[in-house]
C-alpha cells in the first residue's frame, strides 16, 4: 500500500500547468475565447475558456511537447507549435481578423546558402508575421511558430497488399507528396501502381488556396490505367480501361453565418487510345448553408455517385464507377437534392435530412471463379486478377429521410447511429439457368430501410486508432441505400485499424504504420445465380476486400 501511495505521489508531482492569455493585436483581452491544449498529432486533450481577463490555465499536464490553439469569434483561430512543456509555462496568443492578415507583401530575402522557395509571395500579418496553414480539422489557421518558419512538407510512401477489390486486386506501391507553404496554398500530389501488372497506375494532382473567411478554391485531376480490364478495343484489339476525372471547387463563406460550395467534375472513360466507346461527362455540385449557433440548414445538390469507402486523399475517390451496359460503357451517376437540419456541439452532433435521387445506370457487382474464362463482351467489366464483374442496372428513382446521431465518448472515442430508408434494387429468386442479360433485367427497385452503427478511437498509450462500423439493410439488397449520404457507413461488418510501429516528432515528423482495412468481414449479403454456360455468378452490394500495408511518413 505504501509502495502504491509513493507511485501516485509521484505520478501526480510530475503534472505541472499551461496558462497565459488571449489578446487581439490592438492588445485588448479576448473573453470567452476557446483554447484548446492539442497533441503533436492535433488531438484534443483539455479545453478552457479565457475570463474576463482573458486569461487561461490548464492546471494539470504532463509534460511533453504540445500545440495551443485560440479560437475566438470573428477571428482566425491562432495556432502555436512545438510547445515545450516542462514546468509551469506561460503561453500567450494573439488573434487576427482575415484584413489584418491579408497583407500580400513580398519574401523576405534570403542568403545565397539558403535553398529558394517556389513561391515567390506569403501571406503575412504586419503586427507579427504569423505563417498560415490550412489543418485538416479546420479552415485557416494562424501559426505563430515566428518569421523564419519553414514550409510544412510532408511525404509519405505506403507498400501495401488487397485482395477483393475490383481493378486493385495484388500488391500496391504508392508515394504522396503533401506541401504546405507560407501562402496557405496545399498541394497534394499521389502516385499509385501495382508492380505486378504491366502499366497499371493511378495518380493524382491536387491543389488548394485556402482564403479563411473568404472561403477557398480547389483544383484536383485524377487518372487510372487499368490494363487488366479488358473491352473492345480498335480493330477488335483488346486493350485496357483507361479513366481521368478534374474536379474543380470554389468555396465561399460569409463570416460565420453563411457559407456556399458550387463545383463540377469533369470525367473521361475509354478503352485505350483512339478506342471506340468514349464517355465524356460533366457532373456538377452545389451547395448552400446558413449557421446560427450550434444549428445548421443546408442544401445540397448532386450528380456524381460517391464510391463507397474511398477516402477525400485517394484516387478513387474522384473516380465515379464506370460499367459496360447494351454494349456502350457509361458512368454511375444521377441527380440528388437533399434538405437538411444539423446540431453540433463539443461532445454531441444530430442530423436530418430529406432527399430525392435519380439514379442512372447503377453499378452492380459479381465475383465468379472463371472470370478469366467468361465472355461478357459489350454486358459487363471483368477484372481476372480479382474476379469481379461491374455492370449497369436500369435507372430508377427514389426519395427517403437520413437521420444520425454521434456522441464523444472518454478517452476521445466516439460511437455514430444511422438510419435510412429509400429505394435498392433486387433481384427476385430465379429457377434455373439464365443469362445475365435477364439478371440484369430482373433487378428492380424495392423499398426498404438502413441501419449502421459505428465506432471510432484511439488507444491510449499505443497510438492505435481504429473504427469500426455494422451496416444492415436486407441481404438481397444489391445497391446501396441513399447512396449521396456523406460519411455513409460500409455494407456489413467493416474493421481500419492504423498501428504506429515508429514516431519521432520535432520539425519534421518522421513514422511508420502499419495499416489493415478490412470490408464485409462475414461475407454477408451475397445473391448467387447459375448461367446458361453453368458457371457461377455471385451478386453482392460490397465484396469481402482485405487490405495491409505499411506507410512510411518522412
Amino acid at each position: 500500500m505504501l509502495a502504491g501511495l509513493g507511485a501516485a505521489s509521484v505520478e501526480v508531482g510530475a503534472q505541472t500547468s499551461v496558462s497565459g492569455a488571449v489578446r487581439d493585436t490592438a492588445g485588448e483581452p479576448q473573453i470567452g475565447a476557446q483554447v484548446q491544449l492539442l497533441k503533436p498529432d492535433m488531438t484534443v486533450v483539455a479545453s478552457a475558456y479565457t475570463n474576463s481577463k482573458g486569461h487561461f490555465v490548464f492546471a494539470s499536464v504532463l509534460p511533453g511537447s504540445y500545440a495551443i490553439k485560440a479560437i475566438g469569434s470573428s477571428f482566425l483561430p491562432s495556432l502555436r507549435e512545438n510547445v515545450r512543456v516542462r514546468s509551469a509555462t506561460v503561453v500567450n496568443l494573439t488573434l487576427n481578423t482575415l484584413y489584418e492578415v491579408m497583407q500580400w507583401l513580398p519574401a523576405q530575402p534570403r542568403s545565397a546558402s539558403t535553398q529558394k522557395d517556389d513561391w515567390a509571395w506569403t501571406l503575412r500579418s504586419a503586427a507579427n508575421r504569423p505563417l498560415l496553414r490550412w489543418l485538416e480539422d479546420g479552415p485557416l489557421v494562424v501559426v505563430s511558430e515566428g518569421p523564419n518558419s519553414h514550409p510544412k512538407l510532408k511525404a509519405r510512401l505506403i507498400a501495401s497488399g488487397q485482395q477483393g477489390t475490383f481493378g486493385e486486386d495484388g500488391q500496391r506501391i504508392t508515394m504522396e507528396v503533401e506541401d504546405t507553404p507560407s501562402s496557405s496554398r496545399q498541394l497534394l500530389a499521389r502516385v499509385d501502381f501495382d508492380p505486378t501488372t504491366n502499366a497499371g497506375e493511378e495518380s493524382m494532382l491536387g491543389f488548394r488556396q485556402d482564403l479563411g473567411f473568404a472561403g477557398s478554391v480547389e483544383s484536383v485531376a485524377a487518372v487510372a490505367v487499368h490494363p487488366e480490364i479488358e473491352g473492345p478495343g480498335v480493330n477488335g484489339t483488346a486493350t485496357g480501361l483507361e479513366e481521368a476525372a478534374i474536379r474543380t471547387t470554389e468555396r465561399i463563406q460569409l463570416g460565420d453565418a453563411a457559407e456556399a460550395e458550387v463545383g463540377t467534375q469533369q470525367v473521361m472513360a475509354r478503352f485505350g487510345q483512339g478506342g471506340p466507346n468514349t464517355i465524356l461527362a460533366a457532373m456538377p455540385f452545389a451547395m448552400v448553408g446558413w449557421r446560427r449557433g450550434n444549428s445548421e440548414i443546408r442544401y445540397r445538390m448532386a450528380t456524381a455517385v460517391p464510391v463507397l469507402g474511398a477516402d477525400a486523399s485517394m484516387t478513387a475517390g474522384f473516380l465515379p464507377a464506370v460499367e459496360m451496359a447494351s454494349g456502350r460503357l457509361v458512368v454511375e451517376r444521377g441527380m440528388h437534392q437533399e434538405l437538411g437540419w444539423e446540431r453540433r456541439t463539443d461532445s454531441s452532433g444530430m442530423q436530418i435530412l430529406l432527399y430525392a435521387d435519380s439514379i442512372s445506370n447503377p453499378m452492380l457487382e459479381a465475383s465468379t471463379q472463371s472470370a478469366d474464362r467468361m465472355n461478357f463482351t459489350g454486358q459487363a467489366l471483368v477484372d481476372p486478377a480479382s474476379g469481379l464483374m461491374r455492370t449497369a442496372g436500369e435507372g430508377f428513382s427514389t426519395a427517403g429521410v437520413v437521420a444520425t446521431i454521434e456522441h464523444r465518448l472518454p478517452g476521445g472515442n466516439s460511437v455514430r447511429l444511422s438510419y435510412a430508408n429509400g429505394d435498392a434494387l433486387v433481384i427476385s429468386s430465379v429457377h434455373g439457368a439464365t443469362a445475365l442479360s435477364s439478371l440484369v433485367s430482373a433487378a428492380k427497385p424495392r423499398r426498404t430501410q438502413m441501419y449502421s452503427l459505428s465506432l471510432s478511437g484511439t488507444i491510449e498509450g499505443t497510438g492505435t486508432r481504429w473504427r469500426a462500423s455494422y451496416s444492415w439493410q436486407p441481404e438481397q439488397t444489391l445497391t446501396q441505400v441513399a447512396p449521396y449520404a456523406v460519411d455513409a457507413a460500409e455494407p456489413f461488418l467493416n474493421l481500419h485499424v492504423r498501428q504506429p510501429i515508429y514516431r519521432i516528432h520535432g520539425e519534421h515528423t518522421h513514422s511508420i504504420d502499419a495499416m489493415v482495412d478490412a470490408r464485409n468481414l462475414l461475407a454477408q449479403g451475397y445473391r448467387s445465380f447459375v448461367l446458361n454456360d453453368g458457371s457461377l455468378l455471385i451478386f453482392a452490394q460490397d465484396q469481402r476486400s482485405l487490405n495491409a500495408g505499411l506507410a512510411f511518413t518522412f
